[in-house]
């Protein structure tokens, strides 16, 4: 590998958690860099459908340990519903084999309601947050005043912590938002039994990390939401609170950069977008319908429907730069059979490049045939039809990466594998 990373290149949902159980036999370690429980990654494993939050997308191979690295916000009791579930479903996941940077930061409960008070403040100007409280935990830890897992998982500490923080929170829910102030002694209560529970899968983890590279291990860095969800980078305001590249994937987990080998990019071979802000090649008719229905296009955290419309290469184009991509995984082929005609945005009327505010920006399409035939059967790239292949070869060409991986179904399985990192066993 030996250092390999994986990012949305869209708006997120582009299929990362598949793409990362595929390669996750031939790695060591995954570390999950970003993000919190705002988004969800979806596996399917012969037939059986796994959507995780927090744990990393490598948890289904037991020979891999699973990494949350310091740039993750962490929600407790979130993270303990997942791991529950996983032991229902036959995966325990023991201390050793999840690890847990003493350095993340905790989603508390004020989080999630000042969250959730500020979107209702809001009404019809707000964001569309998840609620779960990423942002005002990102904020806190920008303004030195968050709570670190360490701290969590140490009674005195915690206690302390909370006592200190407490007054200045609920100033905010009472009297700015009108909402109920909480307690101190209702959230040791509430968080305690979390901390006693997670204590055991704590450590730090960039010390882990770097004895694993100078080892030579192989480290698969998983990252959250997509390129243009960017707090830099993204349709800003309409963003997550943190940096979705994959140069976050060293500040993220402690690895320096020069760990790092390989970025593969994921795209769907089509747009979707879930929540507000501005999306140019968005189709609110017949076809947009069809894609979110064949597509299955609900949020896995929220539920909520993703707008979905045609494939934006100057998005990719820019995306591909930003991420310093070396590999594309293109996903959800098969969702494009059955449409006579396919539109690719090839740029935008008065601009060379991507514009920097999308808003009401006209996107220049470019239209191609499409194909009639199921892909789900196809195991080969010459198994694909014709059109399809000549569908591929176009985006490639516009992006200026080659596909690596095809996806043309949700299964595990069904993935066209074009390159030695995804079919090699070794480094």
């Amino acid at each position: 590998m030996p250092g390999t990373v994986v990012v949305g290149t869209q708006w997120g949902d582009e299929g990362k958690g598949k793409v990362v159980d595929v390669l996750a036999p031939r790695a060591d370690f995954v570390v999950r860099y970003q993000g919190g429980n705002n988004a969800g990654h979806t596996l399917v494993v012969h037939g059986v459908k796994t959507v995780l939050h927090l744990v990393p997308s490598g948890v289904l191979h037991p020979a891999t340990c699973c990494v949350v690295g310091n740039g993750v916000v962490l929600d407790p009791g979130v993270l303990l519903r997942e791991l529950d579930a996983l032991a229902a479903a036959g995966r325990l996941v023991e201390p050793g084999q999840l690890l847990i940077s003493s350095r993340a930061q905790v989603i508390l409960p004020w989080h999630r309601e000042l969250d959730r008070l500020r979107e209702r403040a809001l009404g019809g100007g707000a964001i569309g947050t998840t609620g779960k409280g990423i942002g005002p935990c990102y904020e806190d830890k920008a303004a030195r005043r968050g709570l670190r897992v360490g701290e969590l998982i140490d009674p005195e500490q915690l206690r302390a912590g909370l006592e200190r923080r407490l007054p200045e929170k609920n100033r905010m829910i009472e009297g700015w938002y009108g909402g109920e102030p909480l307690t101190v002694e209702g959230l040791v209560a509430e968080l305690a039994p979390h901390a006693e529970r997670l204590a055991p899968y704590v450590t730090d983890t960039t010390a882990v990390l770097h004895q694993a590279v100078r080892e030579g291990r192989r480290l698969l860095f998983e990252g959250a939401q997509g390129t243009f969800l960017d707090i830099d980078h993204g349709t800003y305001p309409y963003v997550t609170s943190s940096n979705t590249v994959s140069g976050a994937a060293c500040a993220g987990s402690g690895v320096g950069p020069t760990a790092i080998d390989h970025v593969v990019g994921i795209a769907k071979a089509y747009t979707t977008r879930v929540g507000w802000g501005p999306f140019p090649t968005e189709c609110e008719g017949p076809v947009g319908e069809r894609l979110r229905e064949v597509g299955r296009e609900f949020g896995s955290t929220t539920g909520r429907p993703r707008r979905c419309g045609w494939f934006d290469a100057a998005l990719l184009r820019h995306s591909a730069a930003l991420n310093g991509l070396t590999h594309l995984a293109l996903t959800k082929l098969d969702v494009l059979s059955g449409l006579s005609t396919l539109r690719i945005c090839v740029g935008y009327e008065g601009h060379e490049g991507l514009p920097d505010d999308l808003d009401g920006a006209r996107p220049v399409y470019e239209d191609m045939p499409g194909w009639v035939e199921d892909l789900t059967a196809c195991t080969t790239y010459d198994d694909l039809p014709a059109a399809a292949r000549a569908y591929v070869e176009r985006l490639e060409e516009l992006i200026g990466v080659r596909a690596a991986l095809i996806s043309v179904g949700p299964d595990r399985s069904a993935s066209i594998l074009r390159d030695p990192l995804f079919t090699s066993s070794g480094p």
